[in-house]
């Protein structure tokens, strides 16, 4: 109730029964009524004043009480406008913690998608260098693979979390699974070649899977294919071999390819009929020495006797070179297949007869 705000209080009170006075002997006359109705008055009049002073008591009593709940009131509404005050405060910093999240999610969706893109990057470069590659954790368990390790370990999607050791290998030659346990106790990377049964051949190196707080978790095997290099490198030291072999023979000895170009020559061949290496090798064997070996004897041979005999042996002949003069040959020859289908080799013996 706000303060100036007029109150009326109505109160009930039980009335006593007034105790009647001892009789009065009742007079006669008009005087006797009169003293009984002014003695009734005054009894209702003090009656009156009490009960009019116990409704100012309690009127008092009820304006204190009011007073108090106006000034508890005032009190709770201060401590309301208080709070709302610090309501206010807080929606505004709610509001800028709202704007700061929302920039840090912008910044992490940023984020996640530079994530993205970086794994994207990642795939795709470990799909286009073409190299095996399997992370295993310190258990040897497989963590991940690239495409290309399914060539060397039949590995399937379902295949994470197992250990390597139960997937099956082709290769020979070493045991990655050691290597990598070994890595795992010295940190130091093992490097070695290995073949399968189907002639390929890998480069396995293992090395720690190093964290970006360079704490070692596992390990990372990683195939590459050198097969070509390999078997160029076997073909090479075969081709170095033979051309040893070739240069020890003494009679005149030339190498043909399957398209009758020259290979090489040994030294035997130059000394006695001439030329030189940039003049012969590369050269059909038609066109050599200025198609000094260009006549029908040749051609018989090569294009009729040898593709269906593979060989042939002392085939004697005798013809006027233009540089050389008259000349007689006993010439034998052999047709090689090379392995795998790479080609095939002509292997020709030119002897000259006194």
């Amino acid at each position: 109730i706000g303060a100036g705000t007029n109150v009326l209080l109505v109160s009930f009170q039980e009335r006593t029964q007034p105790v009647p006075d001892a009789p009065v002997p009742k007079r006669k006359g008009r005087a006797s009524g009169s003293a009984i109705r002014a003695a009734e008055l005054e009894r209702e009049l003090d009656y009156a004043k009490q009960s009019m002073k116990a409704l100012l008591e309690e009127q008092q009593a009820s304006n204190e009480e009011l007073k108090s709940i106006n000034e508890e009131l005032q009190s709770t509404n201060e401590e309301l406008q208080s709070t709302n005050e610090e309501l206010e405060t807080s929606k505004e910093e709610l509001q800028s913690v709202n704007e700061e999240l929302v920039t840090v999610n912008s910044e992490l969706q940023t984020k996640i998608e530079q994530m993205a893109g970086m794994q994207d990057d990642m795939k795709n470069l470990l799909d286009n260098i073409r190299v095996g590659t399997i992370f295993l954790d310190r258990n040897l368990l497989i963590r991940r693979f690239t495409r290309e390790a399914t060539k060397v370990y039949r590995l399937l999607a379902s295949d994470l979390g197992r250990p390597l050791a139960d997937i099956r290998s082709d290769l020979s030659g070493g045991d990655p699974l050691a290597d990598a346990q070994a890595v795992l106790d010295s940190l130091v990377p093992i490097e070695r070649e290995l073949s399968t049964p189907a002639g390929a051949w890998y480069l396995s190196r293992i090395q720690p899977y190093r964290t970006v707080d360079n704490v070692i978790d596992g390990v990372v095997l990683t195939f590459t294919d050198v097969t070509e290099r390999v078997h160029a490198i076997a073909t090479r030291q075969a081709r170095d071999l033979a051309e040893a072999v070739v240069d020890a023979v003494p009679e005149p000895l030339v190498v043909l390819d399957g398209q009758l170009q020259v290979m090489s020559c040994n030294r035997a061949f130059y000394r006695e009929f001439g030329g030189s290496v940039d003049d012969t090798v590369g050269q059909s064997v038609f066109e050599v020495g200025q198609r000094q070996w260009d006549f029908a004897a040749m051609r018989e041979l090569f294009e009729r006797a040898l593709p269906r005999e593979n060989r042939f042996d002392g085939r004697v002949v005798e013809h006027d070179f233009p540089r050389l003069g008259v000349r007689t040959l006993r010439r034998s020859a052999r047709r090689i297949l090379m392995p795998a289908g790479s080609g095939e080799l002509v292997l020709l013996v030119i002897e000259p007869i006194a």
